[in-house]
């Protein structure tokens, strides 16, 4: 696809084609072509473009079904579905939990909303310590932490809260951290190729601090360098020690 097609730029100089990241297979068609468009849901999974076109009914049927799964599971863990304080508990629920993956349905093109423009500027662009939330695809238990994203122009700039609201959309849906940190880098690449991305994620995992190990405090930190953060390793120690100050 050319991001000239998407209404993204205002008057655009000519650049090269942007070219395919992620290469369709018949064994998952839903990851052909380019990982930004794909109807703009961006690695949609099964289901996805479902649940953004549905209608209000629909929306409201699913709610439904969460909150009766959520009844299920309160009497098998022991727990009495009727009593006062859990009465409404399978709806709220419910509600909360489309909100906490509300990724699937967004549209990285809403998202930026116009917001790439040509810019004269080669030097570094950094947004560092961007809160996220997300959920692990392993045990469905949150993941909390922070995000800092930089990159070095090629005449294509985005608006600084767009690489927060970027963040956002791929944080709320099931996630691993390491496919987040690698899919925020991903996508930053091909809609600006840029001279280069960092994105560096610490997170700390209830997985592992209510369960399991049960180590509160541990931290997980995952990075993903691309361009010239990977190939020049002066450039990628200036990124890391701006972000650490």
């Amino acid at each position: 696809m050319s991001l000239e097609n998407t209404g993204l730029l205002v008057e655009p100089k000519p650049l090269r084609p942007l070219r395919p990241i992620v290469q369709s297979t018949e064994a998952n068609p839903s990851r052909q072509g380019t990982p930004v468009d794909m109807d703009g849901l961006s690695w949609p999974s099964k289901g996805a473009r479902d649940r953004r076109d549905e209608s209000e009914e629909a929306k409201a049927e699913r709610v439904r079904k969460i909150a009766g799964a959520v009844e299920t599971i309160l009497t098998c863990i022991g727990e009495d579905s009727d009593r006062e304080g859990l009465l409404k508990t399978p709806e709220r629920y419910a509600k909360a939990l489309m909100f906490f993956t509300k990724g699937y349905e967004e549209n990285i093109k809403d998202v930026l909303n116009a917001a790439v423009f040509e810019e004269d500027h080669d030097e570094m662009v950094i947004v560092k310590d961007v809160d996220i939330f997300s959920l692990c695809e392993h045990h469905m238990v949150p993941f909390t932490g922070k995000i800092s994203i930089g990159y070095i122009p090629n005449r294509r700039v985005v608006g600084l809260s767009k690489l927060a609201r970027i963040a956002e959309m791929f944080s709320r849906r099931l996630q691993v951290q390491e496919r987040l940190t690698k899919q925020v880098a991903t996508a930053l690449m091909e809609i600006l190729q840029p001279q280069g991305v960092a994105v560096v994620v610490e997170c700390s995992h209830l997985c592992m601090c209510m369960r399991g190990v049960q180590k509160p405090g541990s931290a997980t930190t995952t990075s993903c360098m691309m361009g010239v953060f990977r190939s020049n390793p002066k450039t990628r120690e200036e990124f890391l020690t701006l972000i650490r100050r």
